[in-house]
């Protein structure tokens, strides 16, 4: 009697492993991409929600939202990403930035972002 084996052979099982291992190594390198993103946003809409956010000065605006960014540790986001255009009613905060992370030798992982939020006297959505 012959018995037929099933299963992974080890050369398999080290390619399926070598996958894995890339991908949450590659995970690894995005999460603090995202989780600085999703501050920033978090950040913009405890700003909007200010009382005064309509009126308030685009300098002073953009110093609260560093004193929250500073809680989150975030580095990414520098004073030259940040941009207030006049709308009716108040000011929309246009925060666009760049982050770039080594992966393997010089190939790197960047992750573009992009976020507005107005900051006027009704309520935020």
């Amino acid at each position: 009697m012959k018995y037929k084996q099933n299963g992974m052979t080890l050369t398999s099982f080290v390619v399926v492993l070598a996958v894995v291992g890339f991908a949450l190594y590659v995970g690894m390198k995005l999460f603090p991409m995202y989780q600085e993103y999703y501050a920033v946003k978090a950040s913009m809409k405890a700003l909007a929600n200010e009382s005064s956010s309509a009126d308030m000065d685009p300098n002073k605006a953009q110093e609260l939202f560093f004193k929250r960014m500073d809680m989150n540790y975030s580095e990414s986001v520098k004073r030259d990403n940040i941009k207030f255009d006049r709308i009716d009613g108040g000011w929309r905060m246009n925060v666009s930035y760049e982050v770039r992370r080594p992966l393997i030798g010089n190939i790197d992982l960047v992750g573009r972002f992009d976020n507005s939020q107005d900051l006027t006297s009704r309520s935020v959505e």
